[in-house]
C-alpha cells in the first residue's frame, strides 16, 4: 500500500478490524518511511450487476433506487429503518448470487417475498406498482390472495375480519351475500 503523505510503498498494518456490518475490514497501518499512520478499507470487489428491465432496457443495479421504492411501500408505517436495511441487504445478496444480469420482475418478486412476512399494508402498496393495478377489483383480489395465507406475525391485525358469523349466515342466503360481495368489490 502507497503512504498517502511520502509515496512510500513499505508499511506495516498495526491493527486489522472487521467493519460494523462485516462487509469489509479496516487495516490501521503505519509507514515505515516517515512514521505516518493511515486507514485503509478492504472489501469484496462487487460485480456490477445490471438490470434487464421490461421493455428489455439495460440499465446499472441501484441499490438507492431499491431501498426507495421500498421505503415508499413502509411510508407511514410502523417499520424501522433497520428492518428495511436488513430486507435490502438480503435482496442485494440474492441478486449477486443469480448472475451479472438480472431481470426486473425477479427484483420485484423478491421485494414482494419478503414484504409479505413483514407487512401487508406495505405489500399492496408495492404489488399495486409492481404489478401495475388498473381497477379496484385488483386490489380487492390481491387482498383476498392475503387473506387466505396464515399469518405469521401475531402483532399485526388481519386486514378483513372473517366475513360470516354463525348469527349472520342463518339469516341472509349464501346466494344473496355472494351477490352482494361481487357487485360491492368484495365489500360488505
Amino acid at each position: 500500500m502507497r503512504c498517502p503523505k511520502c509515496g512510500s510503498r513499505d508499511d506495516k498494518v498495526i491493527d486489522s478490524r472487521q467493519s460494523r456490518d462485516s462487509s469489509s475490514i479496516r487495516r490501521r497501518r503505519e509507514c515505515l518511511k516517515c512514521k505516518y499512520r493511515f486507514t485503509t478499507y478492504e472489501e469484496i470487489e462487487r460485480s456490477d450487476l445490471r438490470v434487464v428491465k421490461r421493455d428489455r432496457t439495460h440499465e446499472p443495479f441501484d441499490r438507492r433506487k431499491l431501498a426507495g421504492s421500498i421505503a415508499k411501500a413502509f411510508e407511514k408505517r410502523s417499520t424501522s429503518l433497520l428492518t428495511l436495511e436488513d430486507m435490502v441487504d438480503e435482496i442485494v445478496h440474492e441478486l449477486e448470487t443469480t448472475g451479472r444480469e438480472v431481470p426486473s420482475s425477479l427484483i420485484g418478486a423478491k421485494v414482494l417475498e419478503k414484504l409479505r412476512g413483514i407487512d401487508e399494508v406495505a405489500y399492496l402498496r408495492y404489488a399495486s406498482v409492481y404489478q401495475r393495478f388498473h381497477d379496484v377489483d385488483q386490489f380487492v383480489d390481491a387482498i383476498h390472495t392475503l387473506g387466505r395465507r396464515v399469518k405469521t406475525n401475531a402483532l399485526q391485525r388481519e386486514l378483513f375480519p372473517p366475513e360470516t358469523t354463525q348469527g349472520e349466515s342463518a339469516t341472509v342466503p349464501a346466494r344473496s351475500r355472494e351477490i352482494a360481495i361481487n357487485k360491492n368489490h368484495g365489500r360488505i
